[in-house]
């Protein structure tokens, strides 16, 4: 038996608000809990998720260094040019 007053109210019905609307009923320190993502908006649960494209991120690198396709070419053709001059 836990101690007399030392424990918060439990509530085995509490309510869980989201955009204004009660989406499920748990249990809580708190008669209400008001939240702003849950499983039933979350974008991963409702497969409306979007992929980050990574690959802009690796083209930027290697036109910054130097290091793609024929823009590589020219670039390293340019230098050995300017070496020469």
């Amino acid at each position: 038996m836990p101690k007399a007053e030392i424990h918060p109210t439990w509530y085995p019905d509490a309510k869980v608000i989201c955009n204004g609307e009660v989406v499920m009923t748990t249990g809580s320190t708190s008669p209400e809990l008001h939240v702003d993502v849950w499983s039933g908006n979350h974008p991963f649960y409702t497969g409306t998720q979007k992929i980050l494209d990574t690959e802009g991120r690796v083209d930027r690198f290697m036109r910054k260094y130097g290091m793609g396709g024929a823009a590589a070419a020219d670039a390293g053709e340019k230098k050995a040019a300017e070496a020469k001059a």
